[in-house]
């Protein structure tokens, strides 16, 4: 279990389009969504289009 009480690190996936050129696939380890996306911002820069999400979350039913 996990005591401290910080969610556990997660799998996201997704792809980043920079400029013309065609998307990468992306697969981050993170605890949020948005720190998956602010990792991805870190490592390519500002800008760009991101689309990034949660396998385990997608195949939830809502």
């Amino acid at each position: 279990m996990n005591a401290d009480k910080t969610p556990p690190l997660r799998e996201y996936v997704g792809f980043i389009w920079i400029e013309d050129k065609p998307g990468i696939r992306l697969r981050v380890l993170a605890r949020s969504l948005d720190e998956a996306r602010i990792g991805v911002v870190e490592e390519y820069g500002d800008g760009h289009v991101i689309s990034i999400w949660s396998e385990e979350d997608a195949s939830k039913a809502r």
